[in-house]
């Protein structure tokens, strides 16, 4: 079962740092597989056989991507949606860079799925759908003011990924935007997820409670 919007199980409760290495792991996989792919393909000649080493790195990124999704359904029961529509395109995107080998597709990938999350969240604002709330629900209550604007601004910031991924990838070294990938878009992300807080506490409903109760 995909679920974009639940209360978190016991599980997940209880594992949060196995939530953060599911989501992470893929990421360090590819990562890892860049920098000592030929290394990699030394340990096991059949790696030579997918190409150079964006491609073995490729390859991993996308066994480690599903792996990482079998995982969280047999554990969590279920798949979380922004990282089963990822999962979906590395593997698609993945496998035409690796059949193709043109490197192209993979480091498309990004582009591809912040511009489908933003595109999909500003959308949904022009049908009076706020959207984010069907995802981050779980974590946080917020009025209906308070999810316009947060799916506002991620929506324009999933955008503004993809422009940064563009220009990354067209513009530097394979390594440049293997690191930027791994080491860049998390910070970027963290830094600006904390940003809403101020947003996140003054909409929380939770706070609104607490106010009225006193």
């Amino acid at each position: 079962m995909i679920q974009p919007s639940q209360q978190p199980s016991e599980t997940e409760k209880h594992n949060p740092m196995l939530k953060m290495v599911l989501e992470l792991g893929p990421l360090l996989v590819f990562f890892f597989g860049n920098l000592r792919a030929e290394w990699l393909a030394k340990q096991f000649p059949a790696l030579t056989a997918i190409g150079g080493p964006l491609f073995i790195a490729t390859a991993l990124f996308m066994a480690a991507t599903v792996l990482s999704l079998i995982v969280s359904k047999i554990v969590f029961k279920h798949l979380p949606i922004m990282p089963f529509v990822s999962g979906i395109v590395v593997v698609i995107f993945g496998s035409l860079s690796i059949w193709l080998q043109d490197e192209t597709f993979i480091k498309m990938k990004p582009t591809i799925v912040n511009s489908l999350f933003g595109v999909v969240l500003l959308g949904g604002l022009l049908f009076g759908r706020s959207l984010l709330g069907y995802v981050f629900n779980a974590a946080f209550q917020l009025d209906d003011e308070g999810w316009r604007k947060l799916t506002l601004r991620w929506g324009i910031f999933f955008l503004f990924l993809a422009v940064l991924n563009e220009a990354v990838w067209r513009n530097f070294s394979d390594a440049v935007w293997v690191n930027f990938k791994v080491w860049g878009t998390m910070p970027i992300t963290i830094i600006f997820t904390l940003a809403q807080m101020p947003l996140i506490m003054k909409h929380s409903l939770e706070n609104k409670t607490n106010e009225g109760g006193k």
